[in-house]
């Protein structure tokens, strides 16, 4: 899944003091049966063995959902789904008008295709999940008498709040992901440094405590704090673990996970300015060639391939870049021939999928090949 020009950000990321390696070994030991008071679905992860994450803005709260779907696919065909918005609309006996594709997300093991879905519009809307079966047709995944978790955060933004007339409840959450035995979770709060990103271990137990993080953004020449993170990935640079954050306008930095400690203020490093004017969507990383690429998706600059060489010693952008559409740092190559991408998703090493809407205004879910 993932407003404001974005300058140098700042971000809240909650922590917790629960030993990560204490953990039960099955993934499922700490769900508990019953129906999860979902309020809305918003963005989507995969956590270990089949359990789906669900991002619920309007109630502040990540769901972590048992979807019992853990065969590993023998094969992993082409995924292509034609007008799903239509499809959607007819599988939930509505009109195609009436209904959002909030994300999509990929099984890592059965390589099924979740969707996020409101049908409805405004807060009253009804969430619902759905997922490809055999020869493209949609199933509803049930969220009655499930195993299931949910972890509240705390002081989100209030149902009333806006900024710009748009709702900050909404960005209550942005993005997350599933890495080494806890759930990253990025989106604004509302206390003063709103921006912030979470870490909370898997299955939810014990308490988040907070720290405090900020990255300078060069194309408005100060810091931020109210631009939420867009989109990120886990990844490792140098043996140690980083999340690699995308924000809008477009800085991508690293921030070390090591540094994450409770009433710490960790400064993020700015290793790249991506253009002004645009708003990142979806990023994965993936391995071509012997070498590790992110793929990140944008609503006004298309698809950039960006390279992950020299990561560990990339200069920390510290100066304005001026122009508005002015870049530094680490380069990128965008990929003409990926036109439209609104969701981005990584099937695996060789195949990424993508809902793109086309010109005709219609959202068509396929698999391409990673450029």
């Amino acid at each position: 899944m993932t407003r404001s020009s974005g300058i140098a950000l700042a971000a809240t990321v909650l922590l917790t003091a629960a030993s990560v390696s204490a953990r039960a070994a099955d993934s499922s030991a700490g769900l508990k049966a019953g129906t999860p008071d979902i309020k809305s679905a918003g963005p989507l992860a995969f956590g270990p063995d089949g359990i789906l994450l669900i991002g619920d803005t309007q109630g502040a709260a990540v769901f972590a959902v048992d979807t019992g779907d853990k065969t590993r696919a023998e094969s992993k065909p082409a995924v292509k789904i034609s007008d799903l918005g239509k499809k959607v609309a007819e599988r939930l006996g509505t009109d195609a008008k009436k209904v959002a594709i909030n994300d999509v997300a990929v099984n890592p093991a059965s390589c099924k295709v979740y969707l996020s879905v409101s049908r409805g519009t405004g807060p009253g809307a009804t969430p619902v999940i759905l997922r490809t079966g055999a020869d493209g047709k949609l199933d509803e995944v049930s969220l009655e008498n499930v195993k299931f978790a949910k972890a509240e955060l705390p002081n989100a933004p209030s149902a009333t709040a806006q900024q710009k007339g748009q709702s900050l409840r909404n960005e209550s959450i942005t993005d997350l992901a599933y890495a080494d035995g806890r759930v990253f979770v990025a989106g604004l709060s509302n206390e003063e440094f709103s921006s912030r990103l979470m870490a909370i271990p898997f299955p939810f137990a014990g308490e988040t405590d907070g720290a405090g993080i900020e990255i300078y953004h060069g194309a408005h020449g100060r810091f931020e704090t109210k631009s939420p993170v867009r989109t990120f990935v886990a990844y490792e640079i140098d043996k140690k673990p980083y999340l690699l954050a995308a924000y809008t306008c477009t800085p991508l930095v690293k921030v070390p996970v090591s540094e994450l400690k409770a009433g710490a203020h960790v400064k993020g490093t700015t290793i790249a300015e991506l253009g002004n004017r645009n708003r990142p969507i979806d990023m994965v990383v993936y391995n071509k060639g012997g070498k590790d690429y992110l793929l990140l998706a944008n609503n006004s600059r298309g698809v950039m391939k960006i390279p992950t060489d020299g990561y560990d010693t990339a200069e920390a952008i510290k100066e304005p870049v001026r122009g508005g559409t002015g870049t530094k740092g680490i380069p990128y190559e965008t990929i003409a021939s990926m036109k439209g991408v609104v969701q981005l998703d990584k099937l695996d090493d060789a195949h990424a999928l993508v809902l793109i809407q086309a010109e005709d205004g219609a959202f068509n879910l396929e698999t391409v090949d990673l450029p």
